[in-house]
């Protein structure tokens, strides 16, 4: 690999900038990282090239570790959106330069300068200065600049930032080719992701400094496993639906067929559909695709190629969209839908008509976190806890709804019977007296994901996780990965074993910790760190959170037997937020 990072961690005033990022580039590869404005993706680049350095992790550059080595000796050329030349230099002067101060001859240098006049098409133009040459001249001259002295890896910290439209895409094409001829590893920085799908080998694609999801342009597309992902690279609508054994449905209609490994339990999900896979139609009997709900058609937008609608669905079909929301924060039930002029030739609509809608493909996102409900033993109560200022922010941040739901015989105590109705998402309670014995009559009942939340809890700095119990391992796993990607906070899994252990010395316990690191990897592209403690869980996970603020715990349980009694002190009256994943032991 050309690249490799493990676990690189970057705090500025305690808040991680970059979170546990680990990341392996191969040789040639041009590596695109993608995130809005914040993200970490800048500062990530600037460690990479030894501009910055690095508060936990590792960096290697072909095989070879460069966490502390200086900038001029890892062997990277660097590309600034800025341009950086020098200008009182010439052209040449300015390739010259990295060549000059590692005393090169002056015939290999101009020989070098000639190469690289010629791959980035600026022949002739040797003796001119940058303040001669157009934006898109200078930001070639710093491109050939950076590869005067020939560097193992080519990092581009946003350069096409400053040039208009026409003058960066013909730029790009540039830097696209020379990356290509070259075949040197190359790394670019945007938030722009036209600039992403046309460059990229791969993508990795950050937000609140954890890197989320990599892969091909295409796959992230048409395949994403976040709902950050889903609408950051282009529009996405997305729906809360139904997995049963008959498909995807959405408010009772199934749009997409049940596939040969059907649902073990229906439930709720998060589902994604581009505007271009919405049909519109004068009719439902005229529709090609899986009809969807009735609509009125809101707004119409001509792009030239494409036309852009918006359309308000009927209330009769109480489709759940969780992609938008109107001025006051309430949400509008407006898809959006993408239409070449082949479809408008064929069906011509203007705002105010009536249509019918279908939907032509349809992913399901793998998270487990689809929605929250808050739950309390009166109408009023739940209100109340729904609009808990940390749970309004996860909703936000994740795009979905908080819905409420009432238990009458929730504060009884010892009360008996079946919860009213089935659960739907995760289940949000109020952490006060007697909590840990609500918490289990919800999970007895059927709550699978139940949050326990403190009142005025802030946004948690640290997540611990812990799962008691193999069963809900993988489960554990997902869901923390899940949460993970919605707040700025480092996760760290605390692996518990009885007794006082051996020192640290505990072969057992050190396999169960790569194993839980290995997984999370893998299976949910989670990164964390791993800790080894000895004693009773639940006592070890109370010490632990006492030892610093704004933490949470996430633990995964199979066995329900005296929960109350065992979880007491965390969940009565608790300072900290707690995510009990409850998965039944096979």
């Amino acid at each position: 690999m050309s690249i490799t990072l493990d676990q690189v961690t970057k705090h500025y005033g305690g808040v991680p900038v970059v979170n546990d990022v680990s990341l392996d580039i191969g040789d040639g590869e041009f590596f695109v990282l993608l995130g809005p404005s914040g993200s970490g993706k800048s500062t990530l680049l600037r460690a990479i090239a030894g501009l910055t350095g690095v508060d936990h992790g590792r960096i290697a550059l072909h095989g070879r570790d460069v966490t502390h080595v200086g900038a001029r000796k890892r062997g990277v050329g660097l590309v600034f959106q800025n341009y950086a030349l020098f200008r009182h230099m010439t052209v040449a002067d300015n390739i010259e330069f990295a060549l000059r101060v590692r005393h090169v001859r002056g015939k290999v240098r101009r020989q070098r300068r000639q190469e690289l006049l010629r791959l980035v098409a600026l022949e002739g133009m040797d003796q001119r200065l940058p303040a001669q040459l157009s934006g898109g001249q200078q930001q070639r001259v710093a491109v050939a600049r950076a590869l005067a002295h020939k560097p193992e890896v080519l990092l581009l910290d946003e350069p096409f930032g400053a040039l208009d439209a026409k003058i960066r895409e013909e730029l790009r094409r540039t830097i696209r080719e020379v990356q290509r001829e070259l075949g040197i590893t190359t790394v670019l920085v945007t938030h722009d992701q036209d600039e992403a799908f046309a460059m990229a080998d791969r993508i990795g694609i950050m937000n609140l400094g954890r890197l989320l999801e990599v892969g091909a342009p295409h796959d992230l597309y048409s395949r994403p496993a976040t709902r950050f992902v889903a609408t950051f690279l282009g529009a996405a609508n997305l729906l809360l639906a139904r997995r049963t054994t008959d498909g995807i449905q959405v408010a009772g209609t199934t749009i997409a067929a049940g596939d040969r490994t059907p649902a073990v339990y229906e439930h709720e999900v998060v589902a994604v559909v581009r505007p271009e896979e919405v049909e519109i139609a004068p009719a439902r009997a005229a529709l090609a695709s899986n009809y969807l709900a009735g609509g009125v058609v809101d707004e119409v937008v001509f792009t030239g190629a494409l036309e852009k609608l918006r359309v308000r669905l009927d209330e009769a079909a109480q489709t759940p969209l969780l992609a938008h929301s109107g001025a006051d924060g309430e949400s509008v039930e407006l898809l959006q839908v993408t239409r070449t002029q082949h479809e408008q030739r064929g069906f011509s609509v203007a705002p105010g008509q009536s249509v019918a809608v279908g939907v032509r493909r349809v992913h399901v996102l793998p998270t487990p976190l689809s929605s929250f409900t808050a739950c309390a033993a009166t109408p009023q109560l739940a209100q109340e806890l729904s609009r808990e200022p940390l749970l309004m922010e996860l909703a936000a941040r994740m795009k979905t709804r908080i819905g409420t739901r009432c238990e009458p015989k929730l504060g009884v105590a010892d009360a008996e019977g079946e919860a009213s109705a089935d659960f739907v998402g995760t289940t949000v309670i109020a952490s006060q007296t007697d909590c840990a014995h609500r918490a289990e009559w919800l999970l007895r009942r059927g709550a699978r994901d139940l949050l326990v939340l403190p009142a005025g809890a802030a946004a948690p700095q640290r997540v611990l996780i812990h799962w008691m119990g193999e069963a809900a391992r993988s489960a554990t796993l997902a869901v923390s990965a899940s949460v993970l990607r919605h707040v700025p906070a480092e996760a760290v899994y605390v692996g518990i074993f009885p007794g006082q252990g051996n020192g640290g010395r505990d072969a057992p316990g050190i396999r169960e910790l790569l194993d839980a690191r290995s997984e999370a990897q893998a299976a949910h592209g989670l990164e964390m760190r791993t800790e080894l403690r000895f004693g009773e869980v639940a006592e070890e996970l109370a010490r632990r959170l006492a030892e610093a603020p704004a933490q949470m715990l996430i633990v995964g349980v199979t066995d329900l037997a005296r929960f109350a009694e065992r979880f007491r002190n965390l969940l009565d009256g608790g300072q900290w937020p707690v995510l009990i994943v409850h998965r039944d032991a096979p």
